[in-house]
């Protein structure tokens, strides 16, 4: 059974940090192009952040270029997002989406960034 499980998530002030991960089971995740996506809402989910299925190459919405870094650890299944400097407009549920030929999203994690 496929699962990605995200978590991290909760409520920060605006410039501070979150890591969030999200643990992939039930395919082989290392084949996989693993992907960040946001809701906030009443808008549109969207794109975050993006790496390859060795981790050689990442790609940044460009509202998070500088303060958001994607990562994955092949060993243990999982990718992370690591948000540092964190404002009120980062405040969305994220979701992590695993990619090949078919693809798998996450139930999501809340980000809040409140004062």
């Amino acid at each position: 059974q496929v699962q990605l499980v995200e978590s991290g998530g909760g409520l920060v002030q605006p410039g501070g940090s979150l890591r969030l991960s999200c643990a992939a089971s039930g395919f082989t995740f290392s084949f996989y192009t693993m992907m960040w996506y946001r809701q906030a809402p009443g808008k549109e989910r969207e794109v975050v952040a993006d790496i390859t299925s060795d981790g050689g190459s990442t790609h940044y919405t460009n509202t998070v270029k500088g303060r958001f870094t994607i990562s994955r650890d092949n060993a243990k299944n999982t990718v992370y997002l690591q948000m540092d400097s964190l404002k009120f407009e980062d405040t969305s549920v994220y979701y992590c989406k695993a990619v090949r030929v078919n693809a798998y999203w996450g139930q999501g994690t809340q980000v809040t960034v409140s004062s």
